[in-house]
């Protein structure tokens, strides 16, 4: 079988280089201030228009991820429980200085952390909040193991959304994420999160081209509403390296677009759906 990302990619995949001033101001201030960014880390390809319109990803505890999953492009090791306990303090800084309205903040998974991170997540959102008056802050986090006192501990700062990805269908997550992960872990910490804060929306989202079948697809909308997720998102899945897992099919928009309205035939408040979509993407647009 050939692989379907040794083809040329379709059109609708090419994106434009990276370019412009308010580009080069978000890599200046970023790198001035040591912070890493998912879009450059998880090589986005919407990385041009959105730092071209002054936002982005940043991604708090470092570099290295204490999981492996196979699709993921963020290097895999351990940071052996070092924390910069100031960092909190420099992303409220360049969110006030870049003068972001909207924050999409993430983290690498921190196995080696007893709180998987928790107290670094809460910690930078009071930061944000406290620095950069009227910035909303989006959390898009891991699982904490399933530990839901460390997620109350996220959700009692305050965020203005909490994001945890599915990523994929039941049947592909043994294949497409590290083993500590799991659909059901998921879905717990999802209805976790929207029990302990039920007038903040929750978000969730998956890659397609992976494999998956239409109806599984369905099935993971209904299993995301199901714990009262509001937003859902759906992009295509791009191989990051020959080391990754293949790309099985390249999605088109149209399909995309069908899905799409499928999902909002769910009730969720947002979707977004498109072969580039990817979590963070439009993110701010849930409170337009």
């Amino acid at each position: 079988m050939i692989e379907v990302d040794l083809i040329r990619k379709p059109d609708w995949l090419h994106v434009s280089l990276p370019v412009g001033d308010n580009y080069e101001r978000v890599k200046r201030e970023v790198r001035t201030l040591q912070l890493h960014t998912v879009c450059q880390e998880a090589a986005c390809p919407n990385l041009a228009e959105c730092w071209g319109v002054g936002t982005a990803t940043i991604m708090i505890l470092g570099d290295v991820c204490t999981r492996g999953c196979r699709f993921c492009n963020v290097k895999t090791g351990t940071q052996h429980g070092n924390v910069d306990w100031l960092e909190p303090l420099r992303v409220a800084q360049a969110v006030r200085e870049l003068g972001w309205r909207y924050l999409v903040l993430t983290a690498v998974d921190r196995d080696d952390l007893a709180d998987g991170g928790a107290l670094i997540f809460a910690n930078t959102v009071r930061a944000i909040h406290e620095h950069a008056d009227g910035a909303r802050v989006e959390i898009l986090s891991g699982d904490f193991r399933g530990d839901l006192r460390a997620l109350d501990i996220v959700m009692d700062a305050q965020p203005d959304v909490f994001a945890h990805n599915m990523e994929t269908v039941r049947r592909l997550t043994p294949l497409v994420r590290d083993r500590r992960a799991g659909y059901d872990q998921s879905l717990k910490v999802l209805d976790h999160a929207k029990r302990r804060a039920p007038q903040r929306y929750t978000k969730t989202s998956i890659m397609l081209g992976l494999g998956e079948h239409d109806e599984e697809v369905v099935r993971a909308m209904e299993d995301a509403r199901s714990v009262g997720v509001d937003i859902f998102t759906m992009g295509q899945y791009l191989r990051p390296t020959k080391q990754h897992l293949p790309v099985r099919e390249y999605v088109t928009p149209q399909r995309f677009a069908e899905l799409g309205a499928l999902a909002r035939s769910k009730g969720f408040h947002q979707v977004v759906s498109s072969p580039l979509s990817r979590s963070s993407y439009h993110a701010e647009q849930a409170f337009s």
